[in-house]
């Protein structure tokens, strides 16, 4: 799974990127946007949610490392 890091810029993530829903406190990766809401889905797959777009924001430097290091570590424990 690619994912792209985060900007240090306070704007919204764009698709692939990673996001944390502040409503749901769900952190994932943004899929797409229809229909007035942002999509996301797990990082480690799964089901995509809806997202009200004014409550999706950029993960901080620390939710952003705590993530990926998710990613590694699920990954290492199949063999990826």
């Amino acid at each position: 799974m690619l994912l792209f890091m985060a900007s240090n810029q306070q704007t919204r993530p764009g698709i692939g990127e990673l996001a944390k829903d502040r409503a749901r406190g769900r952190i994932g990766v943004v899929m797409d946007e229809a229909g007035g809401r942002v999509q996301i889905r797990p990082i480690r797959g799964g089901v995509e949610w809806d997202a009200v777009p004014d409550n999706v924001v950029a993960l901080s430097a620390r939710e952003e490392l705590s993530a990926r290091l998710a990613v590694k570590n699920g990954n290492s424990q199949v063999g990826l």
